[in-house]
Order: C-alpha cells, then structure tokens, then sequence
C-alpha cells in the first residue's frame, strides 16, 4: 500500500527572516541588524540570545546581504514619507534617477507617517536588502534627531528639510524660496503679506515661515495675518475664505501651491479679484500652475538637483570621505499672473 501523501511534499518553504530571528530571540529587528554587523553596542547576553536564535532557525543571510560587508551591493536604499504629495513624490523620484544614472538600484520604502518606530523598521529592513548606503527624505522636525539615534554601520544622507552647512544633507533652500516670495509681493507695493503655513511639525514649513517673516523684516514691514494648513488644497480653501473676508489683506504667500489653489477658488467666490484685489504666491511649481486661473507666481524647486545632490553625498562617504555637505541648491521665482501691483498703488 502506498503511503499516505505528505500534504507539504513539494511545497516551497518560506526561509527564515530576520524578523523570525528577532521574534525567536526576544529582541528587536534592529538588534539582529547589528549583530549580524557585529557592532559592539549588543550586550554579549543579547548578542548570544540572537545568535541562539539563528542557529535554532537555520537563519542564512543571502548573498546580497553578505555583500554589506565588502559595501559592493550596488544598491541604495530610500526612506521616502507621504508620497502622495507633491515635493516629497518628486524628491523621491529625483534621488532614485539619480541613483539608477549612477549604476545603483533602489530599494524604496515609502512611510505613511513619521515616527521612530516607522523609521527604524524600514532601516532595518533596507539593511536586510544589503544596501550601501540610505537617504532619508522626511521632512518633519524630528527626522535628523530619529536617524542620529539609529547609528547605522553604513551612510545615511538627508534630503528635505535640511539646513545650510549639515553634513550629509542635500536639500533646496527653503528660507531662501520664502524670501524671494514674500519680497516679490512687498517689491510691488503691498504693505504687508499674509501666509498660509505648513503644518508645525514640518521643517520645510518652518523653513518658508521664517523666510516670510525674514523679507518683511528686511523691509521694515510688519508681517500681515498668518494661517496654518495641512498642504491641501481644502486646508488652503478654508484659510483662503478667512483671508477674504479682511479688506487690508492685498497680497498672499501660501507655503505650497495645493493650499494656494483653494485660497485662489476662496477669494473668487468671496468676489475679491486675483490679481486685481489681492496677489497670490505658492510654492513648489507643480506642473499644473502655470494652468490655474490666474496662472500662478510661485516659487519653483529643482528636485532632480537635489537628488544628484543627495546621491553624490552618499558616493562621497562610500568613497571615505568623512561626513560630506554640500550647499543648498537655490529655488527660481516664476512670475505669472496671480501677482500685480495692489490697485491703492
């Protein structure tokens, strides 16, 4: 008599991970990392837990992974959070075109939010991938202290949201958009501009709200009204009906152009001209500005700069060249039809 059919004969067994390693030893994935790295931050207890924890699993590490240590992986990874808006899609694609002109593939993990937990589970996963060298685009305000706290055995480069002079960082100059924005409707005659702000925990937000503060300051004006919204174009539109309302409001800076396209429908419907009443500045030149009715002032960034930027960063430190910067890539000024003279003027 036959035997019975094994019902998992020919059945494709899935490896063991580091995850399993992790859960099989007690520890954190990112304590494995380093064990496999053989950092000397694991406690020997921890390091023998884990060790335990791979022999038991018959855990082997594939051959990209072992390329970690020779760093010949010929792949970069990429932390990229809230990729459905504009900068951070954009930014994202440019450091993976730069990536790929290079000779390196890209490993991406996009994050749906920012926190050190979500930022640590896919660094350890991107170290699981082998590879090289990791850029993290994160705009929010904790990212660069979160990353510090890793203290990876490989590069990190920072791109978004980063300040002049930062070591391994690549970024535009946010300030310095802000300033030409706000200038820009100051130099036509308006007394003062009121804003519509990022979100508080973002850098970049905090970045443009201080290059607006900075342009009234160096035109001996006092800063009008201030909002704050959440990047989208309702957020913008909400911000936009309140503005509307005030008489002495000429001129507008709105820190991305999704929030200054619903100040542009709330000034419309409340019957106050553009640019005829009051002027309109966004920020980033999405494709679709220069279509909006008016077409749109704003101030454009050069993502792909900042992508070759951040990926020479990363090759310089491969290279051996200790903690890397480079300057800020400085943002244009797009003159369209959303900005004019005030009709006081």
């Amino acid at each position: 008599m036959p035997a019975a059919a094994d019902p998992n004969r020919g059945a494709l067994r899935r490896s063991p991970s580091m995850a399993d390693v992790a859960a099989r030893a007690g520890v954190s994935h990112q304590t494995v990392s380093r064990v496999l790295n053989d950092s000397p931050m694991v406690k020997e207890a921890t390091r023998a837990k884990v060790l335990a924890a791979i022999g038991e699993l018959g855990y082997r590490r594939n051959n990209a992974a072992r390329m970690l240590v020779t760093n010949r992986s010929g792949r970069i990874g990429l932390v990229a959070a809230h990729l459905g808006l504009h900068g951070p899609s954009m930014t994202a694609l440019a450091v993976q075109d730069a990536a790929h002109a290079a000779g390196y593939d890209v490993a991406l993990i996009g994050l749906s939010e920012m926190s050190l937990e979500s930022l640590s589970d896919a660094v350890d996963r991107l170290l699981d991938q082998a590879v090289e060298a990791i850029v993290i685009a994160v705009a929010h305000r904790d990212a660069l202290a979160t990353t510090r706290t890793l203290q990876l055995p490989i590069p990190v480069v920072l791109v978004q949201g980063v300040t002049p002079g930062q070591p391994m960082a690549a970024g535009i100059d946010q300030h310095a958009g802000a300033v030409l924005a706000t200038a820009h409707l100051l130099g036509l005659g308006h007394a003062h501009v009121a804003h519509v702000a990022g979100p508080d925990d973002w850098i970049e937000a905090a970045q443009r709200r201080a290059g607006w503060l900075a342009a009234h300051e160096q035109h001996g004006a006092l800063p009008g009204p201030e909002l704050e919204g959440d990047w989208s174009a309702a957020s913008g539109y909400r911000a936009g009906r309140r503005l509307a309302e005030d008489d002495s409001i000429t001129a507008v800076f709105v820190a991305n152009d999704d929030m200054a396209l619903g100040v542009l429908r709330a000034m419309h419907e409340h019957g106050r001209a553009v640019p005829g009443e009051v002027s309109v500045v966004g920020f980033d030149d999405v494709p679709e500005a220069a279509y909006y009715w008016p077409a749109l002032t704003t101030i454009g960034q050069q993502f792909s700069s900042a992508g070759r930027c951040a990926v020479e960063l990363a090759l310089r430190a491969l290279g051996g060249e200790e903690a890397p910067a480079a300057e800020l890539i400085p943002p244009t000024l797009f003159v369209r039809d959303s900005s004019a003279r005030p009709r006081r003027c």
